[in-house]
Formats: structure tokens, C-alpha cells, sequence
């Protein structure tokens, strides 16, 4: 089994900042991709950035220019550096990876989610 843990998540007010982490631990050989995930209250779970191991990072319209994702494939990492926050910013944000384990067998995990709560 893979687990991650996320964690930076917080209150913060309108045109502040946060970085939110997210380790990978357990069975992993190889993660091909690491994303960030949100739900906002009343709406579905939505990729907002993802960087895969070959180079290719997607960034959604919406944070574009204000969230920047990074990883650390050494420390099985994951980043997402969020500014200019925004009241619609407001929402559960999840780590996503995807890759293999040693024997082979693929995996796909999520975090158990942290809250990121934009509020004058």
C-alpha cells in the first residue's frame, strides 16, 4: 500500500499565500504522476495541476498564473505553492499519485485531504 499525507493547508485571507506538502510512503517504485485535487462544498473534485515524471506539468485556467506545482521524485513529494488566493479558492485539496510498486502492481492513492479556507 501507498499512503500520502498531506499537510499547509489553513486560513487565509484574501491575497495571501500557502504551500501545501504531500509525502508518499510505503511499496513505491516508480510514481509517474503527482497531482493536486480540490472539492469545494456542493461541487464535484476537480484537477487543478499535475506533473508527471517525463516533464509534462498541467496547470487548470483557473489557478493558472497563481498555483505552481513542484515535485521532489527523491523524497516521493509533492508541492503546490498557491498565491493570490481567492475566495473561490476555498475548498479540500487532495494529493493524487499514481505509479507502480516493486512487484509490479500499479497503484493510484489519495490523501485524506486538507482544508484551505480563504476568508477576510
Amino acid at each position: 500500500q501507498v499512503q500520502l499525507v498531506e499537510s499547509g493547508g489553513g486560513l487565509v485571507q484574501p491575497g495571501g499565500s500557502l504551500r501545501l506538502s504531500c509525502v508518499a510512503s510505503g511499496d513505491i517504485f516508480v510514481i509517474n504522476a503527482m497531482g493536486w485535487y480540490r472539492q469545494a462544498p456542493g461541487k464535484e473534485r476537480e484537477l487543478i495541476a499535475q506533473k508527471t515524471n517525463t516533464g509534462y506539468t498541467y496547470v487548470t485556467n483557473s489557478v493558472k498564473g497563481r498555483f505552481t506545482i513542484s515535485t521532489d521524485n527523491a523524497q516521493n513529494a509533492a508541492y503546490l505553492q498557491m498565491t493570490s488566493l481567492k475566495l473561490e479558492d476555498t475548498a479540500v485539496y487532495y494529493c493524487n499519485m499514481r505509479g507502480s510498486t516493486s512487484r509490479g502492481d500499479g497503484f493510484g492513492s489519495w490523501g485524506r485531504g486538507t482544508q484551505v479556507t480563504v476568508s477576510s
